[in-house]
């Protein structure tokens, strides 16, 4: 554990370093290779419904008559894609426009390489259109320097209808009843619980479980402030266990399965369930499904009244072209313009970044997103995905990962020692 935050913070240094040791204007040359008035996007979109859901965007700036070059990088949770996106920062080219997300927009803002977005900010009201958490994610220093394309609900249970049916049962709202669900369900021949072994996967899981058993605030000690005391207490012992029972749920060919392989499941009727943020909507979407009859969505057990969320976002980097930047400064004011935004996340999956758009057209499963995720502001139980690099340094939230991961696959772990390193893990982030 200790190993890999010295290698991710080995890599933070030599980029720290470049932009230290290399002018403004050294970088910004690498920029003009591209076309005028073309913007490079590195996203990790790559799903049918995602690929389908950008492309949207795409669309919408070519007509402006600006020029798209897509960089698209597999991999859920974006790890692969910033691998990349820092291999080209150190190499002093990175691309117009990259999907950064939470706290890792303000590791990029501190190496100075991130643009100000001020200008059309202001033109286009946005500090009136976002709610205050979503606007300060999309800050540096005060300034915006990337731009929200939606809000993601993380703590989403979906499901088969005709599957749960066949098996005698409902929608669980407790674990006791998801247990024994699954019960019926492997009676009835289905897996019970569709998953991806992945590591981003299973601390998809887990932070959902979390929030279920310790509620809204015991989540922030744990994972926003990286309490040690609460990442050892009964209670995250607790969440331990009941996280590693989630396997008797699952199938053994689990391991490596990316996530929409785990959607497409619940889908084709092999699965009845599955926990995946809304960005799954958007595999049901893509198959012709309806929400509510074809297919249904209900919050983890135990977290109706909680809301996990994922905001994806673009950072805009600095651009001295002027064809380029003014291809970028229209990409940054498309994506919060309402034809986009419905548009979007319609077929996404999420929700709008700006809360002020109709949401009658939206499926019954958006509808009560949007709603949950107002009432949840209003009772502050509103969290930040671990998994989904809303919540921690990714230094921090590589640790975790491991230690996730590992105590999930690996039995003779115990859930004792699994929180202990967990306390561990943040208190190297001090």
């Amino acid at each position: 554990m200790t190993a890999r935050l010295r290698s991710i913070r080995s890599l933070r240094r030599p980029l720290a370093a470049l932009v230290a040791g290399a002018s403004l204007s050294m970088v910004a040359a690498s920029f003009t290779t591209a076309q005028a008035g073309e913007v490079e996007v590195l996203h990790w979109w790559t799903s049918g419904g995602e690929a389908q859901a950008v492309g949207t965007l795409r669309d919408l700036l070519e007509s402006e008559g600006h020029g798209w070059k897509d960089f698209a990088v597999a991999g859920g949770a974006g790890d692969s894609a910033m691998t990349v996106l820092k291999s080209r920062a150190m190499s002093g080219n990175p691309p117009s426009a990259a999907q950064i997300n939470g706290p890792e927009i303000q590791e990029w803002g501190e190496l100075g390489l991130l643009g100000n977005l001020d200008e059309v900010a202001a033109e286009e009201n946005w500090d009136e259109l976002l709610s205050p958490i979503v606007a300060d994610m999309m800050r540096h220093d005060g300034h915006y320097v990337a731009v929200p394309v939606n809000v993601h609900r993380v703590n989403w249970l979906w499901a088969n209808p005709t599957v749960l049916e066949d098996a005698g049962v409902e929608v669980p709202t407790t674990w006791d009843e998801l247990f024994a669900a699954g019960d019926a369900l492997r009676e009835a021949g289905y897996v019970p619980l569709a998953h991806g072994g992945q590591p981003w996967q299973d601390s998809t899981t887990f932070e959902t479980v979390v929030l279920s058993l310790g509620g809204a605030d015991f989540y922030r000690q744990a994972f926003v402030e990286l309490d040690q005391e609460t990442l050892e207490s009964d209670t995250m012992i607790e969440a331990l266990t009941t996280f590693r029972r989630l396997r008797e749920l699952m199938d053994e060919g689990m391991p490596g399965r990316d996530w929409n392989l785990a959607t497409k499941m619940v889908i084709d009727g092999q699965a009845a369930m599955q926990i995946m943020g809304d960005w799954a909507k958007g595999e049901f979407t893509a198959a012709n499904m309806q929400a509510g009859s074809d297919y249904l969505c209900a919050p983890v057990p135990g977290t109706a009244d909680d809301f996990i969320f994922n905001i994806d976002s673009f950072a805009m980097f600095q651009l001295e072209d002027a064809d380029a930047s003014e291809a970028q400064t229209a990409l940054a004011r498309l994506i919060l313009q309402p034809e986009f935004q419905q548009t979007f996340n319609q077929l996404k999956g999420s929700i709008p970044a700006r809360s002020d758009l109709d949401m009658s057209e939206s499926d019954s499963c958006a509808q009560r997103s949007m709603d949950d995720f107002k009432a949840a502001s209003e009772a502050d139980t509103l969290v930040p995905s671990v998994a989904h690099r809303m919540a921690m340094r990714s230094d921090v939230q590589g640790a975790f990962f491991d230690i996730i991961t590992n105590y999930f696959n690996d039995d003779s772990v115990t859930a004792e020692q699994a929180a202990q390193r967990l306390s561990q893990a943040a208190s190297l982030a001090f």
